[in-house]
């Protein structure tokens, strides 16, 4: 038992560890010893070709880096292709079309398009050959030299752009820019040239030569909401791409380089002027002679004149990227591209939006310094009636409805007022208007003067600023009794509500934010006060109502398939509201907003050095919102939301409940109107205050007055000096007082209007 293995066992395993140690000693040893001799034989060999001296260092060393750096260079190029060839990673990414969507009306009526409709249907050798040549000489003139890349014109463009300080030539080939226009955005970043140059090469190995420039002709954006030179011929010539003339072709060659600045139906002197730029480089490039051009000098293109056929490119603009976001909803199976979509627009109240702006800024723009405004009108469900984004879409295309953040004043008090009345207060709850701080910021009232005790009704008739801080530290201590800052938690709860009515903006927490501190967009203002007639129901913003296939099937349906309205706040708060907020329109700020038999109820908004100046609000049809201001933040001269834009609102709104039944504000009910005998007994009795229709021009004195108030000391000075001369004799002062009855009414008009206004 004391020895389980057997001796000979032991022997046996003894002597196998023996041989396989000696096994892998011979075996290191003969392995070692080949290398060696490998090595010898390397050397040996490489000694035939050993190169000394001067020719090492001309010869040898710099293909040696250049061997290395180009490894490396190759390992980097494949990181930086990969991004670029994952967008060619679709098999159909030739035949895949982008979106294209035709817009009628919320009516059925045609009013535009957006997107790429691609017309193929033009094979390369119809194209006249002046446009080609034109394309060629002004886009790429060594096209059908280069792999893709130009680096000969690339150089040449960096070398011009530097000694003109500027961007004066574009390095991108045509097929450089069809990769762009395939597969990539146009964002300026290193990024994109990186993946723009790596595509332009794959490209070229893809397809022929001709067939990148057929594309480049049919896919590039030329303006005027076309694609393709086909489409820009029809758009601006009224004719086919086969038929244009010289003049005709380089003004279209014009548009590859800036299609909005050189668009003939927009700038017509620019586009004429560009055009005699590509004739230039027709006869610089040697594809023509300038006895061939001189025609065309003589004799430029006339664009066909499309100033009379207003499109709502604000609208159509915004509904086209809500569009794109809905089709990515869409199931994955589902390939169409091409929709007909009817969208909320009513073409009737646009057209009285866009006029309202326009007039509003041309008759007191200038008296206002202000150039610029917003506004948008929609249906108590969301879907919008009307938007307008700017002054001139042709000057500028950014959207100031949808894109633009600006601070709405005292219009975003409705959300704080909202807070308080769901934390236990009342419309006739009892504020003290006084002196307020938190921290080192103390809100002052518009005329620097507190007026005591008030209700919350007075205060937001008024447009107390005090009144919603107080609030805000109120709401705070109701949260949380014990809270060390009040007021921070009051305003969280502020910005909790205002999420609940629609708000997205960011809305970051500021001591000022009850009073309006915080950015918003007209867009979302406007709708988040539908919440109010609404019965406390918030809705969604939207401009779609139906999408339909080219072929008229049902996709999608607004109201079928949109997000239903959801309950934001009691119908009783929301009814409190309106019946505070109707108050602001009858006998506060916003009295030239009052409608005739319309219930009405809104907010104005001034912010600080008046640069933004707003007025949201509503009647039981319809919600409108409306901005002025201008795009670099200056101040206006003392515009208020009371003054142009409670008169815009007013003359949108009139037009937009033209031959619609008015329906009433919970909380208010329907709206005051006089009949006729009454409004001739009130003007019988030649009221002292009477209701003003029009925003007239700023506060200051103008030089017609300043001439009158000067006319009026002469006169003064007159009597006087014939008092004296007339010390013995009765002073009969009626031609006197005649002579100043008109400047005395005059000052007196002129100091009603310059006395302080509220916000």
């Amino acid at each position: 038992m004391r020895q389980i293995i057997p001796p000979h066992w032991k022997q046996k395993v003894r002597n196998f560890f023996l041989d396989l140690d000696a096994r892998i000693d011979s075996s290191l040893f003969s392995s070692a010893k080949g290398i060696r001799e490998l090595y010898e034989r390397y050397s040996t060999f490489m000694d035939r070709f050993y190169v000394g001296r001067w020719k090492r260092w001309v010869f040898i060393e710099p293909l040696s880096e250049a061997a290395t750096l180009g490894l490396g260079g190759l390992v980097v190029m494949l990181t930086l292709a990969i991004p670029a060839f994952r967008e060619t990673a679709d098999e159909d990414w030739l035949k895949k079309s982008d979106l294209a969507v035709t817009f009628l009306d919320r009516y059925g009526n045609p009013i535009g398009s957006r997107g790429i409709k691609h017309n193929d249907s033009i094979p390369l050798e119809d194209f006249p050959d002046v446009l080609i040549k034109a394309t060629l000489a002004t886009e790429d003139r060594r096209f059908y030299e280069h792999f893709g890349i130009d680096i000969a014109g690339t150089a040449r463009a960096l070398v011009t752009n530097a000694q003109a300080g500027g961007v004066r030539q574009g390095g991108s080939s045509i097929t450089q820019q069809l990769a762009k226009n395939l597969f990539l955005s146009n964002e300026r970043t290193i990024e994109r040239k990186v993946n723009e140059a790596f595509l332009a090469v794959w490209l070229e190995w893809r397809l022929t030569k001709n067939e990148i420039l057929k594309l480049y002709l049919d896919r590039a954006y030329m303006g005027g909401g076309t694609f393709g030179v086909d489409g820009a011929a029809h758009f601006y010539f009224n004719k086919s791409a086969r038929d244009v003339t010289l003049a005709e072709a380089a003004m279209l060659a014009g548009l590859f380089k800036a299609p909005t600045k050189y668009a003939p139906h927009i700038n017509l002197p620019a586009a004429r002027a560009r055009a005699n730029v590509v004739l230039d480089n027709l006869v610089d490039a040697g594809f023509m002679t300038e006895g061939q051009v001189f025609g065309a000098r003589r004799n430029p293109a006339f664009a066909v004149d499309r100033r009379d056929e207003a499109s709502p490119n604000y609208y159509l603009d915004y509904a086209f990227d809500e569009m794109r976001k809905l089709v990515d909803t869409f199931p994955k199976s589902y390939t169409e591209r091409v929709f007909v979509v009817r969208l909320a627009i009513d073409t009737n109240v646009q057209k009285a939006a866009e006029d309202a702006v326009e007039n509003q800024l041309r008759q007191f723009g200038r008296d206002y310094h202000a150039t610029q405004a917003a506004t948008v009108v929609a249906d108590l469900d969301g879907g919008i009636r009307a938007m307008v984004g700017g002054r001139d879409y042709g000057a500028s295309q950014f959207n100031r409805a949808t894109d633009a953040y600006r601070q709405p004043g005292s219009s975003f008090k409705p959300y704080v007022y909202t807070t308080a009345l769901l934390h236990g207060f009342t419309p006739n709850s009892i504020v003290v208007d006084g002196p307020v701080c938190i921290g080192n910021w103390c809100p002052q009232n518009y005329g620097h003067s507190y007026s005591g005790s008030v209700t919350l009704t007075q205060a937001i008739t008024r447009s107390i600023n005090v009144v919603p801080v107080k609030l805000s530290i109120a709401i705070g201590q109701k949260e949380q009794p014990k809270a060390p800052n009040p007021a921070k938690i009051g305003r969280a709860k502020i910005v909790e509500v205002a999420r609940r009515f629609g708000l997205k903006a960011p809305l970051p927490d500021t001591p000022s934010l009850p009073i309006g501190s915080d950015e918003v967009t007209v867009l979302e203002h406007a709708v988040a006060y539908a919440t109010f007639p609404n019965r406390g129901k918030a809705v969604t913003p939207h401009s779609v109502l139906e999408v339909r296939t080219g072929a008229g099937d049902l996709v999608w349906r607004w109201d079928r398939d949109g997000p239903k309205p959801r309950q934001a706040i009691p119908p009783n708060i929301a009814a409190d509201m309106a019946g505070m907020m109707s108050h602001v329109v009858s006998e506060g700020t916003a009295r030239r907003a009052a409608l005739d038999g319309i219930p009405t109820a809104g907010k104005t908004g001034t912010t600080n050095a008046y640069r933004d100046a707003w007025f949201v609000g509503y009647t039981g049809n319809f919600t409108c919102a409306v901005w002025y201001g201008n795009d670099d933040y200056s101040p206006t001269n003392r515009m208020t939301g009371g003054s142009l834009p409670a008169q815009t609102w007013h003359d949108i709104m009139v037009a937009a409940h033209q031959g619609v039944e008015v329906r009433e504000i919970p909380g208010v009910g329907m709206g005051q109107k006089l009949p006729p005998q009454h409004v001739a007994n009130a003007q019988a009795n030649a009221a002292p205050k009477i209701l003003e229709t029009k925003p007239g021009p700023p506060p200051v004195l103008t030089k017609r007055g300043a001439d009158i108030l000067v006319r009026v000391e002469k006169l003064l000075d007159d009597a006087a000096r014939t008092a004296k001369k007339s010390a013995d004799t009765d002073a009969k002062p009626s031609s006197a007082t005649s002579a100043l009855a008109f400047p005395q009414n005059y000052a007196e008009e002129n100091a009603n209007a310059s006395a302080p206004r509220k916000n």
